[in-house]
């Protein structure tokens, strides 16, 4: 089982791979590929697939984490490529999905990304998919649960992640319609997937806005193992000092082989853990990036 970085912030030096904020990965196994996100442009992941050699009608399915633009971005230019592929994600994935002004994210460092279609009112902007719903389920094979769902052998949905008791990767700027008006986005959808190994589990994280401590104690209580890896964006780029203590902490105990967080982490979580943990340990995974899940 391999993974390819295909779409990050930051980009492997000297490759033709091309970067923005967003995020998707390549998961390959012995039964086929699967995509985990796709970007925030279908620009970006046309190129980057083409850079990387991979055809998308070699894509067997695609896992959603959540609906944010900048991970469901590229769906679009992928239908148009692979018509009818397999999506697999939460319920909540087609609720629109709001950000109360442009502000807020440029003041942490997340770029601003306007689709041609994206909607303003009330002081917010859209950030959600940018297909309609009834297009999605035209377009695609939907196969949405709360659920754990095994995509292909050894690739499965953590489904939703519940028994939130640490810290979310929560933004006080995102916003869903509820009855009584504009209420924080409660991120229902957040999922990430589980990798079976011969190693143990791999964990690869979207976005991580469930937690990453909580998707950790989700997956080992609903897995029955503990996770040897984690890749992805862990939305620890706002995190105090208590919250990243805890997450060393844990990942102590997990004397984990390998961790390799991006996108949303933050430069300050990164190096934090870099030092608490070792640079053997934790390691950059930029857009053109390539890991062998047997060879940790």
């Amino acid at each position: 089982m391999k993974l390819t970085c295909l779409v990050d912030n930051a980009v492997l030096p000297y490759t033709p791979f091309w970067g923005e904020h967003g995020l998707s990965v390549l998961v390959d196994t012995p039964e086929g590929r699967v995509l985990f996100d796709t970007g925030a442009s279908g620009t970006v992941l046309l190129h980057n697939l083409e850079a990387a050699e991979v055809d998308p009608a070699s894509i067997r399915a695609l896992a959603l984490s959540h609906g944010h633009q900048d991970h469901t971005g590229g769906l679009a230019a992928l239908l148009e490529r692979r018509p009818g592929l397999p999506v697999y994600g939460h319920p909540d994935l087609l609720r629109e999905r709001f950000s109360r002004r442009d502000a807020e994210m440029r003041a942490v460092g997340m770029p601003v990304y306007r689709s041609p279609d994206a909607r303003e009112e009330e002081g917010m902007r859209s950030i959600g998919m940018t297909i309609p719903p009834e297009d999605l389920r035209r377009r695609a094979d939907l196969r949405l649960s709360p659920q754990p769902q095994e995509i292909l052998p050894g690739v499965w949905t953590t489904g939703e992640v519940t028994g939130r008791t640490e810290p979310e990767g929560r933004s006080p700027y995102h916003f869903v319609r509820g009855g009584a008006g504009w209420e924080p986005d409660p991120y229902r959808d957040d999922l990430s997937l589980v990798l079976e190994t011969r190693r143990g589990l791999v964990l690869l994280c979207g976005c991580c806005h469930a937690g990453l401590l909580n998707t950790l104690a989700h997956v080992e209580r609903v897995f029955g193992r503990p996770v040897v890896a984690v890749f992805g964006g862990t939305h620890l780029v706002s995190a105090d000092a208590d919250h990243l203590e805890r997450v060393r902490q844990k990942l102590q105990l997990l004397s984990p082989i390998r961790v390799s967080p991006n996108h949303c982490t933050g430069e300050t979580a990164f190096h934090f853990l870099r030092q608490a943990l070792g640079p053997e340990v934790v390691r950059p995974f930029p857009a053109g990036a390539q890991v062998d899940l047997e060879n940790l």
